[in-house]
């Protein structure tokens, strides 16, 4: 049987540094999809290879993201993220901060979509 890969040990330091320090939007999320509240397991700040997503489900080989105004200037990365991510056979899906914060019924709505997919 095949190894996993293990992720880069500095890019697991750096996760868990991530975890200790959320931003408002990260934290308000986490409250609502955190101990399988929509029916599976999320994880916050989980290395995948060398990136660290904001949430990750295992078991639906899912992604979130949330994106503050500094993704304006990081397009291109973003996207070459997304595909390495796609790669692994991730689904990614963004929001932006000011929608976790304002619209929080409709983020949910679209998260427990792509769970049940």
């Amino acid at each position: 049987m095949p190894r996993k890969k293990r992720s880069n040990p500095k890019t697991m330091n750096f996760a868990g540094k991530l975890r200790k320090d959320p931003t408002p939007a990260e934290r308000k999320l986490w409250s609502r999809i955190r101990n399988d509240q929509l029916g599976v397991n999320f994880r916050r700040q989980h290395a995948v290879g060398n990136f660290i997503p904001d949430f990750v489900c295992i078991e639906k080989k899912l992604v979130i993201e949330l994106d503050g105004s500094q993704h304006l200037e990081q397009q291109e990365y973003d996207e070459d993220r997304t595909k390495y991510l796609e790669s692994l056979g991730y689904r990614v899906i963004r929001f932006w901060n000011n929608d976790v914060m304002k619209n929080m019924e409709g983020v949910i709505l679209v998260i427990m979509q792509a769970v049940e997919k």
